[in-house]
């Protein structure tokens, strides 16, 4: 159900709820940018602990795909680590717009998931 309303919204909608999503690692130190389950996901996946090269990696990639594509570059923290993540950023980054919008939708839909079975179970 949550992924045929997001699915059948306007592509402005769509744009706005990708927008909505915070830089990965970068805005970490920023507590008040993020919310708890962003934080502790991004933690999870070690994004709170990278070397300062990592993390001028990070804001790099972030600025690259950000300038490329107009939304930040979003996939599920929980379901990876820094080093899955650099890979994807590398690989999506080679994409066309229309192609990483539909990669973001389907990545929200899986934080989405997640986060509902933890509000459930």
């Amino acid at each position: 159900m949550m992924d045929r309303v997001v699915r059948s919204a306007t592509p402005e909608k769509q744009l706005a709820l990708m927008q909505a999503h915070p830089d990965l690692a970068v805005r970490f130190g920023q507590v008040g940018q993020l919310t708890d389950a962003s934080r502790r996901e991004q933690a999870d996946a070690g994004l709170n602990q990278l070397t300062p090269a990592q993390a001028g990696e990070m804001a790099r990639n972030n600025a690259l795909y950000r300038g490329k594509f107009g939304f930040p570059f979003i996939i599920c923290a929980r379901l990876n680590d820094f080093e899955m993540t650099r890979k994807a950023f590398s690989n999506r980054l080679d994409n066309h717009r229309e192609k990483e919008i539909g990669i973001a939708l389907r990545e929200i839909s899986k934080i989405g998931r997640l986060r509902l079975a933890d509000a459930i179970l």
